[in-house]
């Protein structure tokens, strides 16, 4: 069985690693069209060939986009003459507006996956081991899939040791909205509010554990996480909502010096690591 990937950054280039790493693969064949990546990609040796897009559909039994969700989007019409027997595997953080769009030549043939895992590092340079060892990936709408594709899904997500979650697209958003997306979007106006600081050098030389930890994924690339926003956009509104509901409550409780209540408000949000 030889796996094509298409994008070998953080996502694509750490699969690399995996399928390699357990022998899943009979080859690992690779698609970029920068040619910064391609040089890196090469001397990372993250794949055992890189190839241009139509050989890769040839001689590829599965192929993993590990893109952009837009990008994911802009490339179905080059899979519209794949064979029905490829099984193509999305690696996006959204999922309902991807499902949706997916064109129904190739549904049955297409899963839509979401590997629970990342850092804030991104290019082929950020890849690393073990990175979907003992984590959760998110296989969505499977209703509409042949089972062939289905079982090579399963098969190859097992065996680099992944839990498999199965859930509706539009769950799936709400869902890693809150546990993801919002965080991400915290972490991003957090930076902004240091940073329009009158002095954030002075302000940043005191970070300690607690900024650092918060701040850290805001260095996550912008284009991924635009896109991401964009089409996940109902429900960012909705959990920003939810979100700003919970920061005027604490400024009330703050302004009016309830700090008993305050207290209790906090000690509520410390049960959440009960159920993680």
């Amino acid at each position: 069985m030889n796996i094509g990937i298409v994008g070998l950054g953080l996502m694509g280039g750490s699969f690399a690693k995996a399928v390699k790493r357990y022998g899943i693969a009979s080859k690992v064949y690779g698609f970029t069209n920068s040619g910064k990546n391609k040089k890196e990609i090469e001397e990372l040796g993250l794949v055992d060939e890189l190839v241009d897009l139509q050989t890769l559909k040839k001689v590829c039994d599965i192929i993993i986009l590990s893109i952009p969700v837009d990008a994911i989007i802009s490339m179905f019409p080059d899979f519209l003459d794949i064979e029905s027997d490829k099984t193509i595997i999305d690696m996006g953080s959204t999922k309902e507006y991807i499902v949706k769009n997916i064109p129904a030549k190739i549904r049955k043939n297409f899963i839509a996956a979401h590997p629970m895992t990342g850092t804030e590092k991104s290019g082929p340079r950020a890849s690393i081991d073990n990175l979907y060892e003992g984590k959760t990936v998110v296989l969505c709408d499977l209703e509409d899939n042949e089972n062939k594709h289905v079982n090579r899904a399963f098969k190859i997500f097992q065996e680099i040791g992944m839990r498999i979650v199965v859930m509706d697209s539009k769950e799936h958003d709400i869902n890693a909205c809150y546990i993801s997306h919002l965080p991400h979007l915290i972490s991003f106006s957090l930076a902004n509010t240091v940073m329009s600081y009158q002095n954030p050098k002075e302000i940043i030389a005191l970070a300690a554990g607690g900024f650092k930890d918060m701040s850290r994924i805001a260095k996550s690339s912008p284009r991924m996480w635009g896109d991401i926003f964009k089409q996940n956009r109902e429900n960012m509104l909705e959990s920003i909502k939810s979100f700003e509901e919970q920061m005027s409550r604490a400024k009330k409780m703050i302004e009016d010096e309830r700090y008993d209540e305050l207290e209790d408000w906090m000690r509520k949000a410390n049960t959440l690591h009960e159920i993680l």
